[in-house]
C-alpha cells in the first residue's frame, strides 16, 4: 500500500513536470534560447558557480549551528550529509532528500536520526520565512502583481502554517488533553521514543540565540542564491536589477514546493520565465539563464554528494577491515 502510495505521488510529479516542460516548450523558441546559452560568458558562469558553492558551504555551518543543541557535529559532516541530502532530492521524488540527509547524519554521529529530522523541519520553516520575506520586498520594489504576487501569499500562508506546527510541536506536553495522548502513546513506545526526539529536534528553534544565528545564516546564503542568478543573467546579456534578481531566486524556491520529477525539472524553467516576462525580461534570456543555474546546481549537488557517499562508503570499509587486520597480527 505504501510502496503505491508512493509511486502515485511519484506519477503525479512526473505528470506536472511534462505539463510544465510542455508550457515551456509552447511560450519559448527554443531555437533561440539555445543560441543565446551559447554565447554565455565563461567568467560570468564561473561566479555563478562560485556563488552556489558558496550557497552550500552557507548552509552547511546553518544546519551545523541547528544542530548543535543536540550534540557535537563537525562542519565535514554535516555537508557531506547535506550534499547526500541534495542528491538524494535530485534523484528521488516528494523532497525524500530531507529523510535521506536525516538517516545519513545519523549514521555519521550516533544522533538520533527523529531528532535531526526536527532541526531540518525547523530549517525548512526558516527558509521559507526569508524566502516569503525577500520575495515580498522584491514585488513591492517592482511593483508585480497577478500569478506572482498570488504564489507569495499562499507562500506566506504556508509559512505561517509551518511556524505554528512547530510552535505546537515544541509546546505539545503543555497542550490540554497532552496526558491521554501520552498515555495513548504508550502503547508504541517505539512510535513515543520517536515523536519525543522529533520534538527535541524541533526545539532547537526555542533557543534565541540558535534561532538568531540560523536566520542571520539563511539571509547570507539567499543572497548568494541572489547573486547566483544575478550572474547567471549576465552570462546572457541580460543586466537584472538586484529586486529582479532577488524575487527570480525566491520564486524558482517557491516553485521546488509543487510535486515534480526528480531535480524539479520543468517546475524550475518554468517559474523563472513566468517571473522574468512580469519583469519585463524576454522568455528566451529567461529560459537560457534558468538553465544555467538549474544546471550549475544539479551538476555541484550531485557530485559533491556522490563524492560524500563514497567517501562514507570507503570509511566503513577501512572501519570494518581494521579489526581483521589487527587479528591476524595477534596471531
Amino acid at each position: 500500500m505504501h510502496r503505491a502510495r508512493g509511486l502515485g505521488r511519484a506519477g503525479v510529479g512526473m505528470a506536472i513536470s511534462i505539463v510544465a516542460l510542455l508550457l515551456v516548450v509552447r511560450s519559448v523558441d527554443l531555437v533561440t534560447a539555445w543560441n543565446v546559452l551559447l554565447t554565455a560568458s565563461p567568467q560570468w558562469i564561473a561566479l555563478l558557480v562560485a556563488f552556489v558553492i558558496a550557497d552550500v558551504l552557507l548552509r552547511a555551518v546553518r544546519w551545523r549551528v541547528l544542530l548543535l543543541p543536540l550534540g557535537q557535529v563537525r562542519l565535514g559532516d554535516a555537508t557531506a550529509s547535506l550534499l547526500v541530502g541534495y542528491l538524494a532530492n535530485n534523484v528521488l521524488p516528494a523532497r525524500l532528500g530531507e529523510v535521506v540527509r536525516s538517516h545519513d547524519l545519523g549514521m555519521r554521529t550516533g544522533i538520533s536520526r527523529a531528532a535531526i529530522l526536527g532541526t531540518i523541519v525547523v530549517e525548512r520553516a526558516i527558509d521559507t520565512l526569508v524566502v516569503i520575506s525577500i520575495a515580498s520586498v522584491a514585488i513591492l520594489v517592482l511593483s508585480v502583481r497577478g500569478v506572482v504576487a498570488s504564489a507569495v501569499l499562499v507562500g506566506l500562508a504556508v509559512t505561517a502554517l509551518m511556524v505554528v506546527a512547530i510552535a505546537v510541536g515544541i509546546l505539545a506536553h503543555r497542550l490540554p488533553g497532552a496526558a491521554r495522548i501520552a498515555r495513548f502513546l504508550d502503547r508504541w513506545p517505539r512510535v513515543r521514543h520517536v515523536l519525543t526526539r522529533l520534538r527535541d529536534g524541533l526545539r532547537v528553534a526555542s533557543n534565541p540565540r540558535t534561532l538568531a544565528a540560523a536566520i542571520v545564516l539563511t539571509v547570507a546564503s539567499w543572497s548568494c542564491t541572489v547573486l547566483a542568478f544575478a550572474a547567471a543573467a549576465q552570462a546572457v546579456g541580460v543586466e537584472p536589477t538586484m529586486g529582479q534578481a532577488a524575487l527570480l531566486a525566491a520564486g524558482t524556491n517557491l516553485a521546488t514546493a509543487i510535486p515534480a520529477a526528480p531535480g524539479y525539472v520543468g517546475t524550475f524553467e518554468l517559474a523563472a520565465i513566468t517571473i522574468a516576462t512580469s519583469v519585463g525580461i524576454d522568455r528566451e534570456s529567461a529560459l537560457a539563464f534558468a538553465v544555467l543555474v538549474h544546471v550549475t546546481t544539479l551538476l555541484i549537488t550531485s557530485i559533491g554528494g556522490a563524492l560524500a557517499l563514497a567517501r562514507r562508503g570507503r570509511r566503513v570499509h577501512d572501519q570494518e577491515t581494521v579489526p581483521a587486520t589487527g587479528s591476524r597480527s595477534d596471531a
